[in-house]
């Protein structure tokens, strides 16, 4: 029988199709897709005075967090000409002897009136918050991250802060233990300050996680280590 093109296609065509069917099929597996690098969650703790939130942050650190406490990000910037030029300004050279801002002359007057209280906050939140953001930027970029990114804010709720934070932490203690560490500290009254925080309870109900610091440090290491467990999943 004479071979016609219409032949030769079909050979070819058969022959290709069987090479193909009985010869493995080399396939590459597209690489895996990088992971980004974790976030460490960026988290606001509190508590009331004496609740022992400055020992909180020492263990949190033990643990692997990074931590700030928003009292010494105040003392920097009250440290600064521009803070200290503006509280000169609004209440006179008395607040600031020799140059240097006195805190308590501070508070005297931003505590007697609502209205100098909401100016110090809006003047000083702020300049507290940017600062916060540096650090929280700088932290982010180390290799490898922190487990946790913690700030410690006295007035987190109160001040209306906690909207800046991924989560919450409160720390509460039994009202005796609060008030023997208070009185150890030379604190037995509460301040002006102290009076305008809201309950350990209010606290706690608006908290995402509460920790209790009424025991001792390895039970408050406790507590804080499956924080940030939770905190990492």
């Amino acid at each position: 029988m004479p071979v016609t093109a219409t032949h030769w296609r079909s050979w070819t065509k058969a022959s290709v199709s069987l090479a193909f069917s009985t010869r493995p099929l080399r396939t590459t597996s597209p690489p895996p897709p990088e992971r980004e690098p974790r976030r460490p969650a960026f988290v606001g703790l509190t508590g009331g005075m004496g609740a022992g939130k400055s020992e909180a942050l020492g263990v949190l650190v033990e643990l692997g967090a990074a931590v700030l406490s928003s009292d010494a990000v105040v003392h920097e910037q009250y440290a600064t000409p521009a803070l200290r030029d503006a509280v000169v300004a609004r209440w006179g050279p008395e607040v600031a002897p020799g140059g240097v801002v006195d805190r308590a002359a501070v508070a005297r007057h931003a505590f007697a009136d609502p209205q100098e209280r909401a100016w110090l906050e809006a003047t000083l939140w702020p300049l507290v918050g940017a600062q916060m953001v540096a650090w929280r930027r700088q932290q982010e970029q180390t290799d490898p991250p922190p487990r946790a990114l913690v700030v410690e804010v006295p007035l987190l709720f109160e001040a209306g802060m906690e909207g800046a934070f991924d989560t919450t932490i409160a720390v509460v203690a039994d009202e005796r233990v609060r008030a023997r560490r208070l009185g150890e500290r030379g604190q037995a009254a509460l301040s002006q300050r102290g009076e305008r925080q809201l309950s350990q309870a209010d606290k706690a109900a608006r908290a995402a996680i509460v920790v209790e610091n009424s025991g001792t440090r390895e039970q408050l290491r406790r507590a804080l280590s499956a924080a940030l467990v939770k905190l990492e999943r």
